[in-house]
C-alpha cells in the first residue's frame, strides 16, 4: 500500500495543531471565566453585606428616636436608688466595686476633672468600652447610659437599632450626653440584668434640676426586655443632663 505523501502528513500534523491550540484557547477561556466568576462571587459576598448595612442604617437614621426598636413598653417602671459617691474620685486603675448592674452613681476615677469617655463618642463596643470606673464619672456629669448586655450584643438587628440611637446624640449640644455601652454580666462587671431583661438606663440624679443637697441625689434604673427608642426618650426627659452633680462638664 502507498504511503501518504509528506504534504498530507504536514497537512495532518497541522491540523491536529490547530485543533490543539483551538482547544487550549476553549480551555483557557472557561478556566479565566471561572476565576472571574469566583472573584466576583468572593467580592460580592463581601460587599453585599456592606451595603445592605448601609441600606438598614439609611433606613434607622430616617426615623426618629422613639420610632427606633420596640414600644416603651417592653420597658419596666422606672426605680431610684439613694446614690453615694459624689465627688468621691479614686486614683485611676483602682477598682471599684458597684451594689447595682449596671451602676448609676458610685466612687469612680479621677481624670483631670473632666469625663473620661469622649463626649463625642456615643457608642462603644465589647471591645472597646472604657472602665466602669471611668463611665461612672461621665454618669455625675449629667450622662444617660444604655446599657446592653451579650443578649443584645449577638443580636445584629437589636445592636444596630442600638447604634442607631446613639447616632441620634451627634453635635456638641450638652443635651446629647449619651452613651451606650455593654454591659459584661460575669466577672469583669458583676451580676446580669434581672431575668428577662437585656437593656438598662441609668442617670445620676442629683435630685432635681440646680438641686445642690448631695443627700437628695438619687440613681435612676429603667431595664427593658428589648431596644426601645421610645422609653429611653421618655426616660431622658424625665432626667436630662441638668439634673446630675456636675452638669457643666462636658
Amino acid at each position: 500500500m502507498a504511503k501518504p505523501a509528506k504534504t498530507d502528513r504536514k497537512a495532518v500534523i497541522e491540523q491536529m495543531r490547530k485543533k490543539q491550540k483551538s482547544s487550549d484557547r476553549r480551555r483557557g477561556a472557561v478556566i479565566v471565566t471561572v476565576c472571574v466568576l469566583v472573584a466576583l462571587g468572593i467580592i460580592g459576598a463581601a460587599v453585599v453585606p456592606i451595603l445592605l448595612d448601609k441600606k438598614n442604617d439609611s433606613e434607622l437614621d430616617s426615623k426618629a428616636l422613639d420610632q427606633i426598636g420596640s414600644a416603651a413598653t417592653v420597658c419596666q417602671k422606672v426605680t431610684t436608688k439613694k446614690a453615694d459617691g459624689n465627688s468621691q474620685h479614686v486614683p485611676v486603675d483602682t477598682p471599684v466595686d458597684y451594689t447595682t448592674a449596671p451602676p448609676a452613681f458610685g466612687a469612680h476615677w479621677n481624670q483631670a476633672g473632666l469625663a473620661p469617655a469622649s463626649f463625642s463618642r456615643k457608642f462603644y463596643s465589647t471591645d472597646d468600652r472604657p472602665a466602669l470606673e471611668a463611665l461612672v464619672h461621665n454618669l455625675e456629669h449629667g450622662y444617660t447610659i444604655l446599657w446592653y448586655d451579650d443578649t443584645i450584643a449577638q443580636d445584629k438587628t437589636a445592636l444596630a437599632d442600638v447604634e442607631a440611637i446613639s447616632r441620634k446624640f451627634g453635635g456638641d449640644d450638652f443635651r446629647n450626653k449619651f452613651i451606650a455601652a455593654p454591659w459584661k454580666s460575669d466577672d469583669e462587671d458583676g451580676a446580669a440584668f434581672p431575668d428577662g431583661q437585656h437593656v438598662a438606663f441609668t442617670h445620676w440624679s442629683a435630685g432635681g434640676n440646680g438641686e445642690t443637697d448631695t443627700s437628695k441625689q438619687v440613681g435612676a434604673f429603667q431595664y427593658c426586655s428589648a431596644v426601645s427608642g421610645a422609653a429611653l426618650s421618655d426616660f431622658m426627659d424625665e432626667y436630662p443632663y441638668t439634673d446630675s452633680p456636675e452638669p457643666t462638664v462636658p
